[in-house]
């Protein structure tokens, strides 16, 4: 059974949906989701007490990391039989209110959703060398389709783009580098404490890329004590970049749906996936990446690959991101919480 079982209790089932949830990749890991649980209803909220100011202030990257949490928790739902219905921005007096989850009825488990679901404890973000084995055509055609499945497009740059996208990484990369304000903010979230269950754990920071062939974030940058050691890494990355039609708030939760079902997807054919967002965080090299007036607006960049198996960041566990319940709340009059019947992840294929 699904639901609640008690006042400031909720099911087994429940919890491993919203366990998968939480599982979802977030900038930093900062994991900025919280969920509010009625009978029938789960509300996700965004936590803005995570919000990263330096390299994230308008909440972009912290909306994208929402929405891949929503992503999880439909294909959870879904692969438990029951219909996922999502509306978005469900009541403009909780403007951190995200989306309202609504446990539709009984369904047949679609074959994508159960295989997507599967892999959510698998994904990680991997910053390891990839090997020089090319991604397959018509892989990347599925992972294509993934992202237009939520509404995104997914382009694989050619040769001539990945030089100019690994450029910008590289003048990004450059740029943090000598921001004392980023500094502090990377130091907060790369700290090593006992019994942390959130950001990025030494472990899983990577070694360095000879010559900088491949400009991963340097997650080390506080922390040179540790000595992390330069390695080869694949000499022609697959670099492939999400777009959304808009650059609204709406988009960038769509974005992070995209890309969650895109890394989702990526993990089911054995495909590692690194993000490469530092030239996002910086106005005038994400303009670089952006046709707005063609409808191709640049929210995630992503480095795709097959790799050995890369380490787990921590999690909170679901005991820390339970609200107290919100009463319910109809539409506005306005329509500005406007609906999606969003039955969940459909097959692709």
């Amino acid at each position: 059974m699904i639901g609640t079982t008690s006042a400031g209790s909720i099911g087994a089932v429940l919890r491993e949906c919203l366990t998968a949830a939480a599982a979802a990749p977030s900038i930093h890991n900062t994991q900025p989701w919280l969920f509010g649980v009625r009978p029938g209803t789960v509300d996700v909220y965004a936590d803005r007490r995570r919000l990263l100011p330096v390299i994230d202030p308008h909440g972009r990257e912290l909306l994208v990391s929402v929405g891949a949490a929503i992503f999880n928790l439909r294909v959870a739902l879904l692969a438990h039989g029951r219909v996922p219905i999502q509306q978005l921005w469900p009541d403009l007096r909780r403007p951190d209110l995200v989306a309202r989850v609504t446990i539709g009825p009984h369904t047949t488990v679609p074959p994508t959703a159960r295989l997507l679901a599967q892999a959510i404890p698998h994904r990680h973000t991997n910053r390891r060398p990839f090997s020089d084995v090319p991604v397959a055509s018509d892989v990347l055609a599925e992972l294509a389709d993934a992202a237009a499945a939520e509404g995104a497009t997914l382009v694989v740059a050619d040769s001539e783009v990945r030089r100019a996208v690994l450029g910008l990484v590289r003048a990004a990369e450059n740029r943090w580098r000598h921001d004392p304000a980023y500094w502090c903010e990377l130091a907060t979230w790369t700290a090593d404490r006992p019994g942390r269950r959130d950001g990025i754990p030494p472990a899983a920071f990577g070694p360095w890329s000879a010559m900088e062939l491949v400009p991963l974030r340097d997650f080390g940058l506080t922390q040179p004590f540790r000595g992390r050691h330069a390695t080869g890494f694949e000499q022609s990355p697959t670099i492939v970049l999400l777009y959304t039609a808009a650059d609204t708030r709406d988009q960038w939760v769509r974005a992070g749906e995209a890309l969650q079902r895109v890394l989702l997807t990526a993990t089911v054919r054995g495909l590692a996936a690194t993000p490469m967002t530092q030239p996002l965080e910086i106005p005038e090299l994400r303009d670089l990446l952006t046709d707005a007036a063609g409808g191709q607006v640049a929210q995630v960049i992503l480095r795709l690959g097959y790799g050995l198996p890369a380490t787990p960041t921590p999690r909170r566990c679901v005991d820390e991101l339970l609200l107290a319940p919100a009463p319910a709340s109809g539409r506005h009059a306005d329509g500005a919480g406007h609906s999606r019947g969003r039955a969940g992840p459909r097959p692709s294929g």
